[in-house]
């Protein structure tokens, strides 16, 4: 077992990019994800990388598209507003099948917002920000260690694919210290790329382009790309269960409010209520299967998120149809407390509350 070391989670972002074979960067600054970069921007020179401050968000996203286009592992990092500002690159990336990695360590808003951890960029980044019919690959982390392990993830899943793949993680996530094993499962591998534009060198010409004119060709390709999607959520599905195999009340939730849903979960049984826990850890593909599954013999289920209810639609749809679903939200850099979630348990159980 490789040592574990005391980490911060942001750090250990960071460095699982670096163990994945990450050699290029750019980024722009915004609290509260400022240790990623800073990170990087010390260790990619050490390790032949190419490590550049852009002077936006709009600039970072840009850069990322072209070096990956040309094979590379390349990735950003920013907060809500300024993944915002990445959207249209995202959407043009991802129609033409360029493989990237995007961090989303997410802070309060809409707007400027704070600082405080939030979980409002859900749909932002599940459901696709930008335009046209196109998902981002989006796995969630609870842990310091799943900062590591997902970030090297993140980056296999997108060259597997060729589509970008998005971590997002709120802000106690990427702040938060804990004992983290900084070496990967398995030995990482990176693909050989022969899509990737390096310059013809004897070959014919390739191009990688997301404008479809002629007859008919932009229907093909949205449809190739929906059996793309189609096979990520058939086989790419991640998920944590605790506790469900006697439960009568099931709490969906992902990242921070998961950690303490485990928390309330234990003081539940202790006062003899049977509560468990369905984590999505994919929230693209989610685990709709899993919902349905667990919803048919768990008839009450709890979704616990750091907003105002984003997550929710993707469980209703998915759940039971006799399953009734309650919600508890904390938005704006609000934090649900153990104690809080045992007493919606209580109420989700007599029926007082539904979402």
């Amino acid at each position: 077992m490789s040592e574990r070391k005391l980490t911060k989670g942001n750090i250990a972002l960071a460095e699982g990019a670096l163990q994945a074979g990450c050699r290029y960067y750019f980024g722009y600054p915004i609290t509260p994800q400022n240790d990623i970069p800073e990170y990087l921007s010390r260790e990619l020179p050490k390790r032949s990388g190419v490590f550049i401050p852009a002077e936006s968000e709009i600039a970072s996203i840009n850069m990322v598209m072209g070096a990956a286009a040309s094979g590379k592992r390349a990735m950003t990092s920013s907060s809500g507003p300024g993944i915002s500002l990445m959207q249209e690159a995202l959407s043009y990336m991802a129609g033409s099948d360029i493989p990237c990695v995007v961090v989303n360590i997410m802070r309060s808003g809409p707007g400027l917002g704070g600082i405080a951890p939030t979980q409002g960029d859900y749909m932002q980044a599940v459901h696709g920000g930008g335009h046209g019919d196109y998902r981002n690959i989006v796995l969630a982390p609870a842990s310091v260690q799943e900062m590591f392990d997902l970030t090297i993830r993140a980056f296999e899943l997108a060259d597997k694919y060729r589509n970008p793949a998005m971590v997002i993680a709120d802000a106690m996530m990427g702040q938060i210290q804990e004992p983290c094993r900084l070496s990967p499962e398995r030995p990482v591998v990176v693909p050989e790329k022969p899509w990737a534009l390096t310059g013809r060198r004897g070959r014919k010409p390739q191009l990688l382009k997301s404008l479809y004119l002629g007859p008919g060709e932009q229907e093909e390709h949205n449809l190739l790309m929906k059996r793309k999607y189609d096979t990520i959520q058939q086989n790419e599905v991640m998920f944590e269960t605790k506790d469900l195999d006697d439960a009568e009340i099931m709490i969906i939730a992902f990242g921070t409010p998961a950690r303490i849903a485990k928390t309330a979960i234990g003081e539940a049984r202790k006062q003899g209520i049977r509560a468990g826990l369905l984590r999505p850890i994919t929230l693209f593909p989610f685990p709709g299967d899993e919902v349905a599954r667990f919803s048919g013999k768990i008839k009450n289920i709890l979704v616990v998120e750091m907003n105002t209810g984003q997550m929710l639609m993707d469980v209703k749809i998915a759940a039971h149809r006799d399953a009734a679903v309650s919600f508890l939200g904390r938005p704006g850099g609000g934090i649900p407390y153990p104690d809080e979630i045992v007493r919606e348990i209580k109420k989700a159980l007599k029926g007082v509350t539904a979402a």
